[in-house]
């Protein structure tokens, strides 16, 4: 494993050294020279995250993590409709495990009578706000501030499980949404969904939204957000797909300054999956897409299973391709995050336990496999100044248990971490999982001896 780590590492290093040109780097000189003259102001708030070329930084000290999707923990934090008790209880368990950042998704659109569907939603109409999820995001920041935590959180959707974009677009047109009925039919809802790129009023209202956040001020610290260290970075979106290509780029563009001329402590990144699997259907550029100095590092998801690297009932010969699919994919934009000089998170990965079953006892040998060789990888290269900085693995469950398992969530079940519009069981990791939490505590504790 290390030989083949060395070969990728210096393979890119070769690659970066033949595309970093004198004109990327005057283009950054200014931004350069405007940091200089805020090295009083940075060093007073060295306890944000910060980007130092293709690393993190904190407190002086490089930031590598392995970290958690924990999507629900917001709505979990709601005083009337989550279970603040549970919510606390698992940050302690994930402290336990050495985790210092969760990625949270903080946006979701109503109405909380749509199928597919997170609830209560934060936003019920444009611009009108859930006062008790607003509080509930103040509650989980103070929480995580306690014990060290750091947040990744996110603005936007492309996918039905938070509302996201397609609501935005139901609001605008004034149409239902066209929910995919099965897994291959999703390409009526993501045409649907794009039209959110070329329609200003959609756009607007998401603007808006994002200003709203970004400005808040928390109800129980009276602290800004923009001056709320515990905060890592605001992400535009999950998984956004440019399927059209000039109004997505305009998109990023735009939001990542309207994001830093509020808050100009905090990162920014986009969200995305990367290329995809798929990069003629998405479009997706990730070098053209993450090009922009106002967004500050990369990231990609990956998942074998969606993406056919990987059938769980045939583990046996198909683990391996999984593993070295998702090794090839991870170096694919490792070489973009060299050329980009921004570091680089795999901020979703999962796996499926045992024969893709979604029971809770079945067993997690493959998982435990596929978790192990990523991490492996992910121990060599932060120890050898990489960009490949941090990971998020899909997704924490906790003491979240399905209604029934493999089915969809309903309104009233426990969140896990499956959303609504996935089988429930799927891709969740629960407090249970002893050889999972083993594995992860144990990668996390080699990750900050090496610091």
């Amino acid at each position: 494993m290390q030989d083949e780590g060395k070969t990728y590492v210096m393979k890119c290093q070769t690659s970066i050294r033949r595309t970093f040109s004198i004109k990327r780097l005057f283009r950054r000189g200014i931004k350069v020279i405007a940091l200089v003259f805020m090295c009083f102001s940075l060093n007073a708030q060295s306890s944000f995250v910060r980007v130092d070329s293709t690393q993190f930084t904190l407190e002086g000290s490089s930031y590598q993590y392995i970290g958690f999707n924990f999507w629900s923990a917001m709505h979990l934090a709601c005083a009337k409709t989550g279970d603040r008790k549970r919510l606390i209880r698992e940050l302690d368990q994930l402290q336990s495990l050495g985790i210092t950042n969760l990625r949270i998704m903080v946006a979701s659109e109503g109405p909380d009578s749509a199928s597919y569907r997170m609830t209560p939603a934060l936003q019920l109409s444009p611009g009108k706000y859930n006062p008790d999820l607003l509080e509930a995001l103040d509650f989980l920041l103070l929480e995580m501030s306690k014990r060290k935590m750091y947040a990744v959180l996110c603005l936007g959707n492309s996918w039905q499980w938070s509302g996201g974009f397609a609501q935005y677009v139901a609001w605008s047109k004034g149409k239902d949404i066209p929910y995919p009925l099965k897994e291959d039919d999703y390409d009526d809802f993501m045409k649907f969904t794009a039209q959110f790129y070329k329609d200003k009023k959609t756009r607007q209202w998401y603007l808006e939204f994002v200003r709203f956040m970004v400005s808040r001020v928390n109800s129980l610290s009276a602290k800004a957000y923009k001056d709320d260290p515990t905060i890592m970075s605001w992400e535009l979106a999950n998984e956004p797909y440019a399927f059209h290509r000039k109004q997505y780029v305009q998109w990023i563009k735009e939001t990542s300054a309207l994001i830093k001329s509020i808050d100009s402590n905090h990162l920014v990144t986009v969200g995305s999956e990367g290329m995809t699997n798929y990069p003629k259907y998405t479009k997706n550029d990730v070098y053209k897409d993450f090009e922009f100095d106002d967004i500050d590092y990369i990231t990609i998801h990956t998942w074998p299973e969606n993406w056919n690297w990987y059938d769980p009932k045939n583990a046996e010969t198909e683990l391996q391709n999984a593993i070295n699919k998702t090794k090839d994919y991870l170096h694919t934009h490792l070489a973009t995050a060299y050329k980009l000089n921004k570091p680089l998170v795999l901020e979703e990965f999962g796996l499926a336990r045992d024969q893709g079953s979604c029971e809770e006892r079945a067993k997690l040998k493959c998982r435990d496999q596929y978790f192990a060789a990523i991490f492996e990888l992910f121990e060599y290269y932060q120890t050898r100044n990489t960009p490949w900085v941090g990971l998020n693995l899909w997704a924490w469950a906790g003491e979240g248990r399905p209604r029934e398992a493999g089915k969809f969530w309903k309104k009233g079940d426990s969140y896990t971490g499956d959303p609504p519009h996935e089988p429930q069981g799927w891709y969740s990791i629960y407090d249970s999982d002893k050889s999972t939490l083993e594995l992860i505590s144990r990668f996390n504790k080699n990750i900050s001896r090496s610091r």
